[in-house]
């Protein structure tokens, strides 16, 4: 038996060990996946506290329960920080970020060190599939050539695919077993591996004819977002000069049962994928001599618009009699969507940096979010959420709606607090009460 077929066989037996780098957002939820179906997962992370809570049986993703990492380690999961591990799995999901740099290029930092992690303890017969988010050509052009250069051949000695994520933290209806997955080899042998492997956890696997067409369908998929986010926050703007409710708008737009989708306006972008992804493929784009145009002028739309919240919340204190400088702004919500824990990339962060350098007295609340983690790109913005009590809302010079949680009671916020900007129509049903409230 060579080692595509034995390799073949563990995994239709279930006995295949699963490998996966990055215990996040992504990673975690597919570990689930694959440990409810009984098979054994190996987690791999750096970040050593998610590690030993983790093997604690406690959760860090508020869509995890401890009680389901319990049940995880059960089934046989377990986590580790200790990389030397990598020569045990048989097969290696890669499920590591994938950022920009500060001149919005690729950084490849995690896939090529987890890539190398793994070439450094090479094992014939191994499965690897790289989940990130990437331009098209990342696996034929970044992980293939490190994993072999140590003279293991791809479609024979190893096996090489690629599978993006679709992971949408939060959502009741969806999670990684219920949503088919895409999945492009390196080669037939490869794909045929891959498949195998997802068709034990999802509902169905899409198979492609090569890794860059799966790499460009996740970048197709975020950028299709990216760009109609954009044209309803450009129509924001210019609705709100007309004095039209772009929400009522929408609303009535969407009830045309053909030709239309709703997206919505807010306060910026948020998340790993549509705030980031559209770039990698513009960045792509010029290799090949080209400019994105439609999709550059969507990122600059979107990220245009914790500008413009700004704006609006200065307008509105002005209004009042107040400057920016010495008013208590809290903002509420740090999540970048709403019913979720996850503050990656949240635009709440940029309007809470603008804010607090036009001299503004900043605090937030999230009943998700006790404390900011940090950021990559504000790691000087730390603090710890305030509890919204009447006398708290009532000394606030401007509540700032900036992710609309479920758990808010509007009703209470607009009784007590003096001024309230809302940039998600989260008080649409509320009654009059002592705020003033400003749209952004």
């Amino acid at each position: 038996m060579d080692t595509h077929d034995e390799l073949l066989a563990k995994i239709r037996s279930k006995s295949v060990l699963v490998g996966i780098i990055g215990l996040g957002y992504v990673g975690l939820p597919l570990a689930r996946a694959f440990a409810e179906r009984g098979i054994a997962v190996l987690g791999f992370d750096v970040d050593e506290a998610k590690v030993a809570a983790l093997r604690r049986g406690e959760s860090y993703i508020g869509h995890i329960s401890p009680a389901v990492v319990g049940r995880m380690r059960e089934e046989g999961f377990d986590a580790t920080a200790d990389f030397e591990r990598l020569d045990e799995p048989d097969a290696i999901l890669i499920c590591v970020p994938t950022p920009l740099t500060e001149t919005r290029e690729p950084d490849l930092t995690y896939v090529v060190n987890s890539t190398r992690a793994i070439a450094e303890r090479p094992r014939p017969g191994r499965l690897v599939v790289l989940e990130s988010t990437t331009y098209p050509g990342t696996t034929r052009e970044v992980v293939l050539p490190i994993l072999a250069a140590g003279g293991l051949r791809p479609g024979l000695d190893f096996f090489l695919a690629y599978s993006p994520e679709r992971e949408d933290p939060g959502n009741p209806v969806y999670s990684a077993p219920t949503i088919p997955k895409v999945v492009g080899g390196l080669d037939p042998a490869s794909l045929e591996l891959a498949s195998a492997l997802y068709e034990n956890i999802v509902v169905g696997v899409v198979p492609v004819s090569s890794p860059e067409v799966a790499e460009a369908c996740k970048i197709l998929e975020n950028t299709y977002r990216s760009v109609n986010i954009a044209l309803v926050n450009e129509l924001k703007l210019l609705y709100d000069r007309m004095g039209v409710d772009v929400w009522e708008v929408i609303e009535a737009a969407k009830t045309k049962p053909f030709g239309f989708q709703a997206f919505y306006p807010g306060p910026g972008l948020g998340g790993h994928c549509i705030p980031i992804d559209p770039f990698y493929l513009s960045w792509a784009a010029r290799k090949y001599g080209m400019t994105t145009r439609f999709i550059e002028l969507a990122g600059e739309i979107n990220t245009a618009m914790p500008a413009h919240v700004v704006s609006k919340v200065a307008d509105a204190l002005n209004d009042r009699g107040k400057p920016v400088k010495g008013s208590r702004i809290t903002l509420l919500g740090m999540a970048y969507k709403k019913d979720v824990d996850d503050p990656r990339e949240s635009p709440g962060f940029e309007l809470m940096e603008r804010l607090l350098h036009k001299g503004a007295i900043v605090e937030y609340n999230d009943p998700h979010i006790p404390e900011l983690p940090s950021m990559r790109r504000y790691p000087e913005i730390r603090m710890s959420s305030r509890e919204l009590t009447d006398e708290y809302l009532r000394s606030l010079d401007c509540a700032l709606v900036v992710t609309d949680h479920s758990a808010y009671d509007w009703q209470r916020i607009v009784d007590h607090a003096p001024l309230v900007v809302d940039t998600r129509n989260a008080l649409r049903n509320v009654k009059p009460g002592k705020a003033t409230i400003v749209r952004a």
